[in-house]
């Protein structure tokens, strides 16, 4: 076995130690808490000496937290890093569009077959999967993608209740239909990472920064799953924290703050990642002390816009931070 295939099992275990260790804090003594978490730095401690040693003796470098910090070029204070999932990490948006793209083809048929003529025809083309996705989809729930979508159709539903079965004309109903599909796309589809994203999630986990992700998505482990990385998240503010918490979308800084709490770590010791103008806009209000924006589109006005929102950086992959380290 690789010496990094064999560091990824035992951060897999040490997660999952790390994270039963936080839920039993509810249940056991404080005391008892503390002891645990001394062994269990103690356990991390060794792991890392054992495998440093595996390493020099197969000939593999392995960074040091220190090596590894200086690698990713962040400034000292830095304890945390927070990354919007699509765009920055997986490429996950093409999944969400094919979904949303049979869902509403799907009810604007049998919309048409209905309306025999009391539409006009601009309302029920069918949907634009990059356009319509980008303008009205991106970065909601499937609950505000549905209401902003038929918004911009100027087509009216009832809201419906959670339980409707997929694909009835309420919203909710659509946005039950959109889950199924995405189900079944994410099991039917590879989903890989973006090149620089687990690199740069590893040097991350060698610095000892912790690492969150906040996505709209319901379906965000089953995203990290596929895509290789949950063993190196730490933290996730998915759908139905967003719900959960009633956690309004970007430019507010609500689903970064709360990304921030749910690592233990201030939002002036922490980075974000992020792709819009809209994330740029929430990582400075929120407080971070880097916003990093990854933009992957080419076109040299939307890099400016990022810069103009306030990105200290912009770059068009993580494994450029890698290569180049920004500036302190």
């Amino acid at each position: 076995m690789r010496v990094e295939d064999l560091r990824a099992r035992w951060r897999s275990a040490l997660a999952a130690a790390e994270a039963a260790l936080a839920a039993a804090r509810r249940f056991l003594p404080a005391t008892e808490i503390r002891e645990r978490s001394s062994r269990l730095d103690r356990e991390r401690a060794e792991t890392r000496r054992l495998l440093q040693a595996l390493a020099r003796d197969r000939r593999v470098v392995l960074l040091s937290a220190d090596e590894a910090r200086r690698l990713l070029g962040l400034p000292a204070a830095i304890e945390g890093c927070v990354f919007t999932l699509d765009g920055v990490l997986v490429g996950s948006a093409a999944v969400h569009a094919a979904a949303w793209k049979q869902t509403f083809d799907e009810f604007l048929a049998q919309l048409g077959e209905r309306a025999r003529g009391r539409f006009d025809m601009g309302r029920l083309e069918p949907f634009d999967p990059d356009r319509e996705y980008r303008e009205h989809l991106h970065g909601k729930s499937r609950l505000e993608g549905v209401r902003a979508f038929l918004a911009s159709r100027g087509i009216r539903l009832p809201e419906g209740r959670p339980t409707d079965p997929p694909g009835r004309a309420t919203v909710c109903g659509l946005a039950n239909r959109k889950s199924e599909l995405l189900q079944r796309l994410l099991a039917e589809r590879r989903l890989d990472p973006y090149e620089g994203a687990r690199r740069y999630l590893e040097v991350a986990r060698d610095a000892g920064i912790r690492c969150a992700v906040v996505s709209a998505s319901a379906h965000t482990d089953a995203i990290l799953e596929r895509a290789g990385l949950a063993d190196l998240i730490d933290a996730r503010v998915d759908a139905d924290v967003i719900v959960a918490e009633r956690l309004p979308e970007r430019p507010a800084p609500d689903r970064l703050l709360a990304a921030c709490r749910k690592l233990n770590v201030p939002p002036a010791h922490a980075v974000a990642f992020e792709t819009t103008t809209a994330g740029v806009a929430a990582g400075r209000a929120a407080g971070f002390r880097l916003v990093i924006a990854v933009d992957r589109s080419e076109q040299r006005s939307h890099a400016e816009a990022l810069r103009a929102e306030g990105a200290d950086i912009v770059v068009d992959d993580l494994a450029r931070l890698l290569e180049r380290p920004p500036a302190r």
